[in-house]
């Protein structure tokens, strides 16, 4: 059996995607490999289709148990021998496990990293040939990339005392220069081949909003979502909490997850989204990491996360089938100074760095939420920003993120930036500089009692921009600041300054221009496939069938088939078992599985709608 014999039989897939091919052969031929690829891109089978073509087991190196147990009965389900070792296993189950593997009857085998140097895996890699060894997520090595996992660094010990040398496979879906190079260090590549494929995700709908209430503008968002499936993200605990909370209370069919859970309802609560129980996520970063639920329609920031490497892996769980999804960001300025906390508080947690290794990664950390920030902030296209900072030349109009969809314009604001400016130095002129809020509430003539209380309601720039909406003096604020025209100081009390630039725009009255966005409503994109798609009958008759049988076998549904593989028998309508077959996504075992049923169904739904299309076979 070759390569594309394995695609097609295991996996249901006539052709490889970009890159995969290409990392297959060099992991055939012998050769370490480093595969750097989006979320999507499909990683698991540059490393699924050689296991199967090489003598012995592999081994692969996963962070977390639901990454594990996704992979495992999603190969199960397409006739491949696997299975996963780590501590959800109970006495029975692991001892099992371990017996079997020792014979050799798994193709492959997930394990946690804390788990390679305990005696029963020494018995296991001196029993059977170990061909090679996958480390996915291998990110998690490099303390210098956002998910650092002390137990990473073990791995090329465990390598080294195999008994042959095995090929090194590693996977990632986002790697700065310097992760890559750690990467290829502290796992002991040998001469890897190493392959980008590009960070895009041109199924991807990238937004950002500034609204004045965002739970006001969330829940709008996901009732405009319907009955799709979707995450959204808090920086904290409490606001996962507060945001599930409503939810539910507003008749959305949620639930939550952080680190503060007990074990038991984060477990239960992740099952209830992951098998389709509740349809909306509320989660902290804690969430998300190997969760291959490929159904995800949008991903929502409900708070802005501290670095662009965060965002892109959090917002990337949204169409993971190569559907079209939506990534939106609700951004607020006080989102960055939660942050800048949270990092200074992360430096005092790093107990086993040295000084200067916690002043070096302060310092990253900062010039990485900085970034973030500009992303946030920027007018021009998204998704340039982000490839631009992974390194990436893109067109400067994508046509699908929301500043290339709404468009924006280019705006005279050198009156507004005079007042602005005139705020600050009239602040500063009462003793000292204040935070971007009190410059706002001043200018905007806010009644609140601390603009009161320090005398600023008698300033004369107080509400000198009464009329101008809150959202506009921010945006023009943080333009200005970008701009060096003021600066904003970090630390614990962030404060708008003056700068040597200031005095141009109010002694030299220079012009200053600014794009903002033009007034649209902020929704994405309508995709005529999406819309055909949620309306379409037999789409809706195919994903009952498919929650019927997954839970009969009690798997998450995109087990059985991804939203993909149904759009696509919507496409071809197969009724006989050898056009079945052509779907994509369809392999020999799951057609000889489920193709019967399917093929009915679609059958029948043609005998009552001889208007519609007329099916392939």
């Amino acid at each position: 059996m070759d390569k594309l014999s394995v695609l097609n039989e295991f996996f249901g897939h006539r052709a490889f995607r970009k890159g995969q091919e290409e990392l297959i052969d060099h992991i055939l031929s012998g050769s370490d490999v480093l595969g750097i690829m989006p979320t999507g891109a499909g990683k698991s089978l540059c490393y699924q289709v050689p296991a199967l073509l090489l003598s012995g087991t592999t081994i692969v190196i996963s962070p977390l148990i639901s990454l594990m147990k996704d992979q495992v009965s999603a190969l199960l389900s397409s006739g491949v021998s696997a299975a996963c070792i780590n501590s959800s296993l109970t006495p029975e189950e692991y001892s099992d496990t371990m017996y079997r593997a020792c014979r050799g009857e798994f193709r492959l085998i997930y394990v946690a990293p804390e788990r390679l140097g305990t005696q029963e895996m020494n018995r296991l890699v001196s029993s059977v040939r170990i061909p090679m060894v996958t480390i996915d997520e291998a990110h998690c090595v490099s303390q210098w990339g956002q998910d650092f996992r002390p137990s990473y660094l073990h791995i090329a010990e465990f390598i080294e005392s195999l008994p042959q040398k095995p090929v090194i496979s590693a996977f990632t879906a986002t790697a700065t220069d310097t992760v890559k190079q750690d990467i290829i260090r502290l796992l002991g590549l040998r001469e890897p081949f190493s392959l980008i494929t590009g960070f895009d995700r041109p199924n991807l709908y990238f937004s950002v909003m500034n609204p004045d209430n965002k739970y006001a503008a969330l829940r709008r968002l996901i009732g405009g979502f319907g009955d799709k499936c979707g995450i959204v993200y808090c920086l904290s605990r409490k606001s996962v909490e507060e945001v599930c909370e409503k939810l539910c209370a507003d008749g959305f069919s949620a639930t939550r997850y952080h680190a503060g859970l007990p074990d038991t309802e984060r477990i239960a609560n992740q099952e209830d989204f992951i098998y389709d129980r509740r349809r909306i996520m509320v989660a902290t970063n804690a969430f998300g990491m190997g969760i291959d639920k490929s159904d995800v329609s949008y991903v929502i920031h409900y708070n802005m996360p501290k670095n662009i490497e965060s965002y892109y892996q959090e917002a990337g769980r949204a169409g993971r089938d190569g559907s079209p999804a939506q990534c939106i960001l609700l951004y607020s300025g006080k989102d960055v100074k939660t942050n800048e906390f949270m990092i200074e508080k992360s430096r005092e947690e790093n107990t086993d760095l040295s000084e200067e290794e916690k002043d070096i990664m302060l310092e990253r950390d900062r010039q990485r939420l900085k970034e973030m920030t500009f992303y946030a902030t920027t007018s021009g296209c998204l998704r340039e920003s982000m490839l631009r900072y992974f390194g990436e030349k893109a067109p400067s109009y994508c046509g699908n993120c929301s500043s290339c969809v709404n468009g924006f314009e280019e705006v005279d604001i050198t009156v507004d930036a005079q007042k602005i400016v005139s705020c600050v130095f009239r602040i500063k002129q009462k003793g000292r500089y204040y935070g971007k809020s009190m410059v706002i509430d001043v200018l905007h003539g806010s009644g609140n009692e601390r603009v009161r209380s320090l005398g600023f309601d008698k300033l004369s720039t107080y509400g000198l921009m009464s009329d101008t909406p809150v959202q506009r003096i921010r945006a023009e604020l943080d333009h200005l600041i970008m701009q060096g025209f003021l600066s904003f100081s970090g630390g614990e009390y962030p404060v708008v300054e003056l700068t040597a630039q200031s005095a141009r725009i109010v002694k030299d009255k220079i012009t200053v221009r600014m794009n903002l966005p033009k007034e649209k409503p902020p929704q994405g994109r309508k995709r005529a496939e999406d819309s055909f798609y949620a309306k379409d009958e037999l789409f809706e008759k195919l994903r009952k069938l498919r929650a019927k049988l997954a839970a009969e076998e009690k798997v998450p549904a995109y087990i059985v088939f991804s939203d993909a593989a149904l759009r696509d028998m919507c496409r071809v309508r197969p009724t006989r078992m050898a056009v079945f077959l052509t779907v994509s996504g369809v392999g020999k075992k799951k057609a000889e599985k489920y193709g019967e049923e399917f093929c009915r169904l679609i059958s029948e739904h043609i005998s009552t709608h001889p208007d519609d299309d007329k099916p392939r076979g």
